[in-house]
Parts: structure tokens; sequence; C-alpha cells
């Protein structure tokens, strides 16, 4: 197979070599976003398994294994089918990364963002030990998840986020969602992570704070009320214990410089990274 393809490139010139890099390039990145999709997820080992007889059905072929070679290639045809219903979730994360990284390289500009505010609410919030979950949309819409809870539609105010997460109020449980520098929603609903290596090691809070960056490309704040710490998720992995200075670093990182400081006060940006950014451990 290799040498026809070799064959037909030399035979078709330079537009037939043009014509192979980008063949292989797109599959290659095809691949690559697979992967990625699938690292530490339950389809890892599906995914493995179907490689495996993807070699087999080519071994069978090459060996002359006539009857192992016709049952395969029966069977081939229906495990695309098969992965789509048994790993529907795994496959839209992948679709979304294409679609996002692809969207990416046309963007001419980057969104500004006023974040001061909730960094300021989250250093309140770790300090009372008042547990918090604050997600903040990025390209990936998130009104699925906005509809679950209880609408506001307020401006970002660091005051009024601490107020919502305070034990006494009716809308602490669960996540505030927030849009284009207003607080949307609070008290919704967030999809839990199935990650096997998460579940056993962190609480609901910290679950859905990963949950909601697997479904979706959002940055999602949480605050341990047993502790105060503070942790980051984004794109299914958690960052726990991380200082201020550390939020500050990543949110600007992760979503574009700072218009403003609130109170007219110069933004202090810490280049120290944390000392305790370890990734998911125990929580509450």
């Amino acid at each position: 197979m290799l040498t026809d393809v070799i064959q037909g490139v030399l035979e078709r010139g330079p537009w037939g070599a043009f014509v192979a890099l980008i063949d292989v390039s797109a599959l290659a990145y095809l691949i690559y976003h697979l992967v990625k999709a699938l690292r530490g997820t339950r389809a890892a080992p599906a995914f493995f398994g179907v490689s495996l007889v993807a070699l087999m059905y080519v071994a069978a072929g090459w060996a002359g294994l006539t009857t192992l070679h016709y049952v395969l290639g029966v069977v081939a045809p229906y495990t695309p089918i098969a992965l789509l219903i048994l790993f529907p979730s795994e496959i839209r994360s992948m679709l979304r990364g294409m679609a996002l990284h692809i969207a990416s390289l046309f963007r001419t500009t980057k969104t500004q963002h006023e974040y001061e505010d909730i960094v300021f609410a989250i250093s309140q919030l770790s300090a009372g030990r008042v547990g918090a979950l604050i997600v903040i949309e990025r390209e990936t819409g998130l009104k699925t998840f906005v509809q679950s809870g209880v609408a506001l539609d307020a401006r970002l105010s660091s005051d009024l986020l601490v107020s919502i997460f305070q034990r006494s109020t009716p809308l602490h449980d669960g996540g505030v969602i927030i849009q284009k520098q207003k607080i949307a929603a609070a008290a919704c609903f967030l999809p839990l992570t199935t990650n096997p290596g998460l579940v056993s090691t962190l609480g609901t809070r910290h679950r859905a704070a990963i949950g909601v960056t697997e479904e979706s490309d959002a940055l999602a704040l949480a605050v341990s009320e047993t502790d105060g710490r503070i942790s980051i998720a984004a794109g299914g992995d958690i960052e726990r214990g991380v200082s201020i200075d550390r939020l500050r670093l990543e949110m600007v990182r992760m979503m574009g410089p700072v218009v403003s400081a609130p109170r007219g006060e110069p933004v202090q940006l810490s280049s120290e990274p944390s000392s305790s950014g370890a990734k998911a451990i125990t929580e509450n």
C-alpha cells in the first residue's frame, strides 16, 4: 500500500507530492484530536481495541488467513456506528476541539475581559472558606446550563458574587455562569465528570467544575468550603491549591488582557508560579 502511494506521488510530480502532503497532514490532524479527546477517558481502551482489530485485519490479509480476514472485513463497517452509540460525549469533545482550533486560526482580534471582580470575589470566598463554583463562558455557548439555573442577567460585581454563595442564600448551591461581563444565572446544574481517576478523589463541586470544561471550553473556578483552597478547571483538567496571583495569571493567559482594574487600582501580576499548583488529589 505504501509503495503504491509513493509510486502515485512520483507519477503525478510536484502536484502529487503536494496533494499527498495535504492528505497525510489532514489525517495526522484528525488522529491528534482523536487521541487528545480520548486521553484519560473510558473510551481509550475501546479505541485501543479497535486499533488492534484493524491491525489484525491487515495482518490476516498479509498472512493469507482468508477466514479471519473475511470475518473482520464483515464486522469492520459496523464499528464506527458502535463507537458513535457507546461514546457520544468523547466524539463531541473531539469535534468541538477541532472546530474551536480552526476558528482560532481565523480570529484576528482577541476579546478583552474585565475580571478583577471575579478574582476579588474568589479571594474573599477563599478567605472565608465559603464554597463556590464560578463558570466563565468563552467561545462555546453555555445556554443549556444557564437555563437550568435562576436567571439573573446582572452586572458583574464582586459583592454580588460573594453574596450569592453565602450559605444563608437560596442560590448558593450549584454554579454561577458569567457571560460577556454579566452574571447570567446562579444555582445552575452542571454535568459531573465521569473520569474514573477523579471520581473517587473529588467532591461534587470540583467534579462539576471539571465536567463543564469537558463539555465546553469554559473556565471554571472552584473554592473548597473545607479549607478555602482555590482550583482552576479547563479542558477537563483541574489545578488545585492555586494562589490569587496564580489565578490572575491563568485568567490573563486563557482569556486575554484585563480592560481595567476596579476601583482605579493597577493590576499587579506576579510571575512566580504557585508552589501548590498540584493536579487533582483530594477534596471534600
